[in-house]
């Protein structure tokens, strides 16, 4: 239904985690590809971008970065990209992941 890619960077961050953050990200990546509709407790939509978050919960509040590349709305992509990966300390932290993840989508575009 959904092909999820992932960026170098994302992968990076994924294996520097625990074993248990590395297996429930391939879960939810696995769910997100598969079921149409996601739950806000896994996918929301950041403010003022055009970004999504993949939020895993593991001990710590893990997020991926993520971009629908052929739909604004994530429900109805069929293709998006994990870009970028970081540990949600305040919210102080999206803008530099955000600013992050725009370069990683240029280079991913081009």
């Amino acid at each position: 239904m959904r092909n999820i890619e992932i960026t170098q960077e994302c992968l990076e961050f994924i294996d520097s985690q625990e074993e248990r953050v590395i297996l429930k990200f391939f879960q939810l990546i696995e769910v997100i590809g598969d079921v149409k509709v996601i739950h806000s407790n896994f996918i929301k939509k950041i403010q003022n971008t055009n970004f999504y978050e993949l939020r895993i919960k593991a001990g710590n509040q893990y997020r991926i970065i993520i971009f629908s590349i052929d739909h604004l709305n994530f429900t109805e992509c069929t293709k998006a990209v994990c870009l970028y990966g970081f540990i949600k300390k305040s919210n102080k932290d999206y803008k530099a992941a955000v600013k992050k993840a725009e370069k990683i989508l240029a280079n991913y575009l081009e």
